[in-house]
């Protein structure tokens, strides 16, 4: 049961590779759900059938075709676009609480900080995509890419190889970090950066602090 009193809460978690977003993501939801918010867990790309067909195209392996930075922008775009309208909207107007894995944060770090779109046509196709939905908070977890690789070497041997993103170089995901937390710089209130090289308990805690701040 929804918690009496309380409004639906879009919640996103934001990071580099490895920082361990996804496993914050479903310890918040478990906290939330103890404390009587029903959670719609989520990610991006992805969270709906059409979105996460797009998702396989956008990280997947193409062979010998490249996948140009403006094509994979309007997928990432498209994708987001059927997420918001067909699962987070529906979900936040039932009074549900949404967490997501990556929203269109990730876009601006991604594919405007680090491959260098343009950075105002971004900011246009993210309002267009999303109708100017905004999360009302944001956990950024932040994490060198050198100690962020060091965990996905582990994921690699048990899940399978690395994809697009995480086949990039260095530099690319220094990039992406840097841009991340420009964006923390410009929106203190929503973006929280939490420092993500600790033990997970550790990170989970505070995370609950900043929530139960937040939602009282």
């Amino acid at each position: 049961m929804q918690h009496e009193g309380r409004k639906a809460l879009f919640i996103t978690f934001e990071g580099p590779e490895g920082a361990g977003k996804s496993s914050q993501a479903d310890a918040l939801a478990d906290h939330l759900e103890k404390a009587g918010y029903t959670c719609i867990r989520t990610r991006e790309p992805g969270g709906t059938l059409l979105a996460e067909k797009l998702r396989a195209l956008v990280k997947g392996d193409l062979g010998t075709e490249h996948l140009h930075s403006q094509t994979e922008l309007l997928l990432m775009e498209a994708a987001r676009a059927q997420h918001v309208h067909e699962l987070i909207l529906p979900a936040l107007a039932e009074g549900k609480c949404v967490i997501c894995d990556r929203f269109y944060d990730s876009t601006t770090a991604y594919q405007g900080g680090a491959r260098g779109l343009d950075a105002e046509i971004i900011e246009r196709l993210n309002n267009f995509a999303t109708s100017a939905k905004k999360p009302d908070l944001t956990f950024l977890m932040d994490l060198p890419p050198e100690r962020g690789f060091e965990r996905i070497r582990t994921r690699e041997m048990k899940d399978g190889p690395y994809d697009r993103f995480e086949m990039e170089k260095l530099d690319f995901h220094r990039r992406v970090r840097q841009s991340f937390l420009d964006i923390a710089k410009k929106e203190p209130e929503r973006v929280r950066v939490i420092d993500a090289d600790r033990p997970r308990e550790e990170i989970a805690s505070e995370i609950e602090q900043i929530i139960d701040e937040f939602i009282h």
